[in-house]
């Protein structure tokens, strides 16, 4: 071999098995941080106890927790779930449009994105104070008949109410249509008497319950209100979501829930967010 010619190929790294063993090192490098793609969460700005800016609720502490043991930082798409069209339009006009990767909050079995596999599940509670002259344990309790009956509009207790022809009895909150109300808005109108009891979905008051200590809570059992109808359920199993098809990392959120469930279990429990164990279910997306 002609010296010109080999010296080219040894500073090329095409002679002796160089170039091969060079890659192979180069393979076995683990990536640098700027090359480590962030976890990106599209997250309500001002809707505790779920999310805020600051990061105080229940999904912020999630979503930390997910994108450490991922390996990723934690970079948000702040949008309200609270805006026209609802959480639907938040996904689509966020998730669904690529502005982020994952949703921290979505019914498992929705049918809109691709969900994880559960990792809490809770329930819609009966809410009314320790000391009421009345004990509701159904949605056939006598006493939901005599008394004035709180509800977040658009939520299964107002559609099993319906069917039991309790309709007059409702007063109707509009948590989830105004960014401007918070969910303990409810809470005060049951300490202030104005209405006798609250039906709501347990993780959305569960964290301003300490600062009401006359109220107690007790979860709504499913029920049949009619021969011939499903029974109405009120226990739902939550999950993450991702967009459609993206099961790349569905499969890496499924890891991360299966090795840190005793820690996300213990994140949410902070927040009265009841964790109930059973069968999974694919189930309507209960309303916040």
């Amino acid at each position: 071999m002609k010296p010109l010619i080999r010296y080219l190929l040894i500073a090329s790294g095409l002679t002796l098995g160089v170039l091969p063993f060079a890659s192979r090192l180069h393979a076995a490098e683990p990536p640098s941080a700027a090359t480590i793609k962030p976890l990106r969460v599209c997250a309500d700005s001002n809707y505790m106890p779920y999310s805020d800016r600051a990061g105080q609720g229940f999904e912020n502490k999630v979503a930390a927790l997910v994108a450490k043991a991922m390996g990723r930082k934690l970079k948000y798409h702040w949008a309200s779930y609270r805006g026209q069209g609802g959480f639907s339009n938040f996904l689509a006009e966020n998730l669904d449009a690529g502005k982020c990767d994952v949703v921290m909050n979505l019914p498992y079995g929705n049918p809109e994105e691709t969900y994880t596999n559960p990792y809490y599940s809770s329930s819609y509670v009966f809410v009314t104070k320790k000391n009421a002259p009345y004990h509701i344990t159904s949605m056939n309790s006598p006493a939901l008949r005599t008394i004035k009956i709180g509800i977040e509009t658009g939520t299964p207790p107002q559609m099993a109410l319906k069917v039991l022809g309790l309709t007059k009895n409702i007063v109707p909150f509009h948590i989830a249509g105004n960014s401007q109300l918070s969910p303990k808005s409810m809470l005060q109108a049951v300490q202030d008497g104005k209405i006798g009891v609250l039906i709501t979905w347990k993780p959305a008051i569960g964290y301003f319950l300490k600062s009401y200590p006359d109220l107690k809570t007790v979860p709504v059992p499913s029920e049949q209100y009619a021969p011939g109808i499903p029974a109405e359920r009120f226990t739902f199993f939550m999950a993450m979501g991702v967009r459609k098809h993206d099961s790349a990392l569905k499969q890496k959120l499924d890891r991360v829930i299966a090795t840190h469930k005793g820690e996300i279990h213990t994140l949410v429990a902070a927040y009265d967010v009841s964790v109930h164990r059973g069968a999974r279910q694919a189930v309507n997306y209960p309303g916040q």
